[in-house]
């Protein structure tokens, strides 16, 4: 009985969360990220270096405890590297059941976007577009829905598990 209560609020719960995006700038973009990934915000952290990690794996923050790896998204996708300042967020998601922090420019805020106002990027190139699952449309602005799955290969998720 208290078992099927419980899947009736975690369904009712992915409900509300449905078609709800966090948004953020990597500089003049702007980036939508599930609702249902992210754990919580804060602002950016001291960052130990764990040596041998991607250069886009910055190192990993203590959080109340918790060891949790950080990626900066700009140097993911291959954009310059920008000092941080007081508007750098880190985004704590979970992916694959792995927590790590998405070190971010900046936060904007959370939006509802109807799937029937999603689209399936273009192909542009090979493999261009292998972080962004979809483009949503809200009024006459866009944002590029990141795919959390693909934001990490399975061999990056077990590296990281390591240092957890």
């Amino acid at each position: 009985m208290a078992e099927s209560v419980m899947q009736e609020l975690y369904e009712q719960e992915e409900d509300t969360q449905k078609g709800r995006f966090l948004t953020f700038a990597l500089g003049s973009e702007s980036y939508g990220i599930e609702i249902k990934h992210v754990t919580e915000i804060i602002g950016i952290q001291p960052i130990t270096e764990v040596p041998e990690l991607p250069e886009y794996i910055k190192g990993i923050i203590n959080l109340r405890g918790k060891i949790i790896p950080v990626m900066d998204v700009r140097l993911r996708f291959k954009k310059p590297f920008r000092e941080y300042n007081d508007r750098t967020c880190v985004i704590v998601i979970d992916i694959k059941e792995v927590s790590i922090g998405l070190i971010i420019d900046s936060v904007s805020e959370v939006l509802s976007i109807p799937e029937t106002e999603i689209v399936v990027p273009p192909e542009v190139g090979k493999g261009n577009n292998k972080y962004i699952k979809g483009i949503g449309k809200t009024g006459n602005d866009v944002k590029l829905l990141l795919d959390c799955e693909k934001l990490l290969t399975e061999d990056e998720v077990d590296s990281l598990n390591n240092i957890q």
